[in-house]
């Protein structure tokens, strides 16, 4: 049966497979080019936890901007936090750099799936992905899409996270020999476009006649996953401290860069009052001064959510501590993280 289910599914995915600038299209020969795995890589890190329109653009900049990953790990930090500002989960980013100046320093990404596991930042999903996509190697690739139709599949009730090992033991038994990261492909688009978490379309599923969940008529039920948990409200204030310009004829906003690791770490952002370690946002403000309210915007992390209001002084002083002067014509260049870009326009909003 296994074999009949990877063959049925490789069919499926010859036909079906989906266009994207980081793939090649079903049953290619692997390129022998050393920006092939760094493409492979660099869609991989880009995808987890963000959707393919939303990676699209931001694959299109850093490939243009960076095309090796050697161009990419001789990258200023800055300017690579900048490009990905807006894609979320920073720690990414950071990773990103490690791994690429680690990948630079060896000569190249290595081929086996023990040796990408050991770079900085590859956990076993992206190290088996770029294992078998980028190299041809038979590596067992699990995301969340592969964990829906794993476990449909098979039937596993086992709720998440402990039948994780269940699922990748499943997985393993169907993924082939030859054409691995076809399959692995295939199974991300089978999870991602046909056995998705809600009304699935399992008439249009190649493995509908083998799919033990849905021969027992609620394939939607699987996974089973725990009862989530409630998200904390928290609450901060960002500062829209601003001057005019050299010349007189226009204004400046005072950035800084957040510190490299924790939350929104190495971005650009606005100085706010120390919300990410106080849960009420109790910090001072950087300067003395008649502060104007100008409202709040509301942003949502994984671990809580975030109501930051937003107070703003026109000075002549510099604020303590290290930042820079930023034209407020070009802020949208300033390379923000999402939430600090939500308080800006609101700032330019109330101008």
């Amino acid at each position: 049966m296994t074999a009949s289910i990877s063959a049925q599914l490789l069919a499926w995915y010859d036909r079906n497979a989906r266009d994207l600038p980081w793939r090649l299209p079903p049953g290619s020969v692997l390129p022998d080019d050393p920006a092939w795995p760094y493409r492979v890589w660099l869609s991989e890190v880009m995808l987890q936890q963000t959707t393919v329109a939303a990676v699209k653009p931001y694959f299109a900049k850093f490939v243009t901007t960076w095309p090796t990953v050697e161009a990419l790990a001789a990258a200023s930090d800055d300017d690579v936090m900048a490009a990905w500002a807006g894609l979320g989960y920073y720690s990414r980013a950071r990773n990103l750099l490690k791994c690429a100046r680690a990948v630079a320093e060896r000569g190249g990404f290595p081929a086996t799936e023990a040796e990408l596991r050991a770079l900085p930042g590859l956990g076993d999903y992206t190290a088996a992905a770029v294992a078998a996509i980028a190299f041809g190697s038979r590596a067992v690739v699990v995301d969340a899409n592969v964990e829906r139709v794993v476990a449909r599949l098979f039937a596993i009730e086992e709720p998440l996270p402990k039948a994780r090992k269940a699922i990748r033991a499943a997985a393993g038994t169907i993924t082939p020999q030859e054409r691995a990261g076809d399959f692995a492909q295939a199974m991300m688009d089978l999870g991602s476009h046909v056995c998705t978490s809600r009304a699935p379309r399992c008439l249009l599923c190649p493995l509908a006649e083998t799919c033990a969940g849905r021969k027992q008529g609620e394939p939607e039920r699987l996974p089973v996953k725990p009862p989530k948990k409630a998200v904390p409200e928290r609450r901060g204030t960002a500062f829209w401290i601003t001057r005019p310009n050299s010349s007189g004829e226009g204004t400046e906003v005072w950035l800084v860069t957040r510190p490299g690791e924790g939350m929104l770490g190495g971005m650009r952002a606005l100085p706010d009052d120390g919300w990410t370690a106080r849960a009420d946002g109790s910090g001072a403000p950087p300067l003395a001064g008649e502060w104007r309210v100008l409202g709040a915007v509301r942003h949502g992390f994984t671990h809580a959510s975030l109501t930051l209001e937003v107070l703003a002084l026109e000075t002549a002083d510099t604020p303590r501590g290290e930042g820079q002067w930023w034209p407020v014509g070009t802020i949208g260049d300033a390379g923000m993280a999402t939430l600090f870009a939500k308080a800006a326009q609101l700032a330019l909003a109330a101008a």
